[in-house]
């Protein structure tokens, strides 16, 4: 049972998102009501084949399951919504469907998030970090008006990490299994899973000098690998059955899409490309220094959805940031071949590794910015250092201000700047460490790159026309300076977990 905290709790975030059901919504919402269509009219077989609309399903088998729940409950709401050939649906009793399967789904996070609190001691920090990721900017933006099921992903995630804080690592591992067979790329997170496992979980030692027990540590890692083995077996297992899988693999895995997104995201792959534009409009004033090839600038600057090219620098293929994304997460490696491993450094890898994904990952949205953001904040509902604080706080600031323009509609923009500006304020006034609320922690530098959002606020969303015919450039500016703080607050974090 919630307690009276969290349910009133429940009761403020219920009201803030029916507030904003009649705000707009993506293509995203076609997408999901076009994926119950797919579950619910045809065989399982058909699923990944289906193509009469552009938004084939691309999630794993658990999530498309989750869909065909859901496809259940829709038939009895209006019958409308899951008619395959019904494309572009969208009227209110859909929409209304659509928001509160959301709303009900998130229910898991909420449950996952009480869990936390109560492995923190349900200290007043606790609350206030839990009810902070409730209520972020990151899920209010991304899941109730751009229209997503992030909430219910992401408390599978709190989940699975609140269990292993519990020392339950055999359940944390079956619950992340699930998790992998609902949305994919929590894969980059998995390295972090495995070596934690393998060395808190599967590794047994006994005696004063600690020496390995074999036939122990082989029966736990028969059994982890069982569990596993299991899940997945049960997600995918039909389809290898039918032989599908290189099927469900193409879909899952579209690797003809560019390095960036149509809005960079801000990483690491945005300041590159911010560069090259730099570089490409240098080389017509000193064409004899720089060479450029100006017909790439469009691939990258107005919104497509193919490979990214570059006029200056050099192109970057996909396994150039597999690479770079591995060797990022050497930082999550090292804190966990400490010798006295716990579930706190667990978490921390989990950040890291995330962290990796996002700054170097392939066709990287800036939504994933929340996959970062939610298990930090569970490192900030546990007593964090100062230190922590002042990175949680310049990469929030930082990741749900590099959200706004998801919302891009001028009715949208009264909404969007007040849902930051509160959520902010509330994060830089109630959370503390050592006593110090989190905005007296921050150095001098930090509080000018937190206050440096109002001005590129201005600049970019209310006196846009000033770049004339640059039409992308209040994008880039809003992609480059985020991503200096959340390329700021990878490296700061990077340090300080390692030195832990």
């Amino acid at each position: 049972m919630l307690d009276a905290s969290a349910l009133a709790l429940l009761a403020v975030g219920t009201g803030v998102k029916l507030l904003l059901w009649p705000a707009y919504h993506s293509t995203d919402f076609e997408v999901h009501r076009n994926w119950l269509a797919i579950t619910a009219s045809l065989p399982v077989g058909r699923w990944y084949y289906e193509d009469r609309s552009e938004w084939t399903l691309d999630y794993p088998p658990l999530f498309a399951a989750f869909e065909w729940v859901l496809s259940l409950a829709a038939r009895l709401w209006d019958p409308r919504i899951i008619d395959i050939d019904n494309l572009g649906y969208a009227a209110a009793s859909c929409v209304a469907f659509q928001r509160l399967s959301v709303m009900v789904s998130e229910l898991v996070l909420v449950m996952a998030l009480r869990r936390v609190v109560r492995i923190a001691g349900s200290t007043v920090q606790s609350r206030v970090a839990a009810a902070l990721v409730f209520l972020s900017p990151g899920f209010l933006f991304v899941d109730h008006v751009h229209f997503q099921y992030n909430g219910f992903l992401l408390g599978i995630l709190v989940y699975s990490l609140a269990f292993a804080l519990e020392g339950r690592d055999l359940l944390a591992g079956t619950t992340f299994a699930v998790l992998l067979c609902c949305k994919h790329i929590f894969m980059y997170i998995a390295p972090a899973y495995f070596l934690y496992l393998l060395r808190h979980y599967c590794v047994v030692t006994s005696g004063r000098r600690r020496r390995l027990d074999i036939g122990a540590s082989v029966l736990r890692l028969a059994a982890l690998g069982s569990v596993v083995v299991a899940v997945f077996a049960v997600a995918f297992g039909p389809f290898v059955a039918m032989g599908h899988m290189r099927q469900v693999l193409a879909r899952l895995f579209p690797f003809k899409r560019g390095l960036c997104h149509a809005f960079w995201a801000p990483n690491f792959w945005a300041l590159y490309t911010f560069t090259d534009r730099v570089l490409a409009i240098a080389s017509r004033f000193a064409p004899h220094l720089i060479t450029a090839d100006t017909s790439q600038l469009s691939s990258s600057t107005r919104g497509r959805v193919g490979d990214t090219r570059f006029a200056v620098l050099p192109d970057v293929p996909p396994l150039a940031t597999f690479a770079a994304t591995l060797v990022a997460m050497a930082p999550a490696c090292v804190v966990l071949m400490r010798r006295k491993l716990d579930a706190v450094h667990f978490v921390q890898a989990v950040v890291l590794c995330a962290y990796a994904s996002f700054m170097f990952g392939w066709h990287v949205h800036e939504k994933a910015i929340i996959l970062v953001l939610v298990p930090l904040g569970l490192l900030v509902a546990m007593s964090p250092s100062r230190y922590v604080l002042r990175m949680h706080a310049v990469l929030s600031v930082a990741g749900f201000y590099g959200l706004l323009p998801l919302l891009y509609g001028a009715q949208e923009l009264p909404l969007k700047a007040a849902i930051l500006l509160i959520w902010t304020l509330c994060s830089l006034s109630l959370l503390r460490a050592d006593g110090a609320p989190a905005w007296s922690c921050l150095a001098r530098i930090e509080r000018l790159y937190i206050a440096g959002h109002v001005p590129l606020f201005v600049l970019t969303e209310l006196v846009p026309g000033v770049f004339g015919r640059l039409q992308f450039m209040p994008l880039a500016l809003v992609s480059v300076y985020t991503a200096l703080g959340v390329g700021y607050s990878w490296f700061g974090l990077a340090r300080a977990f390692c030195r832990l």
